[in-house]
């Protein structure tokens, strides 16, 4: 593991923050390695119930690749694949977490930032952010995967604009544009971050977490869809010690102590 990724968990919340606050957490490949390594102890880690990415200084959740370590880890075709691999990867993986997931946005959202939190299940940043994909200025090719995850979240029209333009986008327009759930004074992100972690973490985690799976179903191509697996998680709630203990608990008008299970 790198210094330059920190993890962090805190009850049921886990965190992995970006730690490269001196180049706006840009990230090298060590860092996507590490991120990958922490996620996967995370997603395994049934104490875990909710995951934060974040970044470090308060200035830039992450401004996308360090490009001061493209000589050494982007030189050659077969090094970018390789790169492009490990990125795909987290990605991938943040997109099919098991449990939620949050992207807490502090300053510059930028390229690879993006991608990140467009894997996120919830997206909250402060006003003053700024979120960017600068592709066409450098004359990137961007793959399907990328472009469906940015479509699935603002649609075609604001993805073709975010792309065309490769311009820089305020945070009332990234709320605007459905790229953000929640704007909130640059001094709160963090604790709305952790609020809403907290508040999901005090609910049932089999109705949470079987949500997740069939609204990620939802965007699917049609004939892809486990609608048989969607189903079968439903079932497992109403068949849970959770549902019992949910209803319980709403008689008997006290909070619910959840157990997943």
């Amino acid at each position: 593991m790198t210094d330059k990724i920190i993890t962090r968990q805190s009850g049921e919340i886990a965190r992995i923050i970006f730690n490269q606050p001196e180049k706006r957490n840009a990230v090298s490949l060590e860092m996507w390695e590490a991120v990958e390594k922490a996620a996967k102890q995370y997603a395994e880690d049934p104490s875990v119930r909710i995951l934060i990415l974040s970044g470090a200084g308060g200035k830039a959740f992450v401004s996308g690749a360090d490009v001061s370590k493209f000589e050494s880890e982007r030189a050659s075709m077969d090094a970018v694949e390789h790169y492009n691999a490990a990125t795909k990867r987290v990605y991938d993986m943040i997109e099919a977490f098991p449990k939620p997931t949050i992207a807490q946005i502090d300053g510059f959202c930028i390229g690879g930032g993006v991608a990140l939190a467009l894997s996120c299940d919830i997206r909250i940043c402060g006003k003053g952010s700024q979120f960017a994909i600068p592709a066409a200025k450098l004359g990137l090719g961007y793959g399907y995967p990328g472009i469906k995850r940015l479509v699935n979240v603002v649609g075609p029209s604001f993805a073709k604009e975010v792309f065309f333009t490769a311009r820089r986008f305020d945070a009332e327009e990234a709320r605007t544009m459905g790229l953000v759930n929640r704007v909130v004074d640059d001094s709160n992100v963090a604790q709305a971050a952790e609020d809403t972690a907290a508040m999901i973490a005090a609910n049932a985690p089999m109705t949470v977490e079987s949500v997740k799976f069939i609204v990620g179903e939802t965007v699917k191509d049609e004939s892809a869809r486990d609608l048989a697996g969607c189903e079968e998680r439903v079932k497992a709630c109403f068949a849970s010690q959770d549902y019992i203990e949910g209803r319980r608990a709403f008689l008997e008008k006290r909070k619910p102590q959840f157990r997943g299970a």
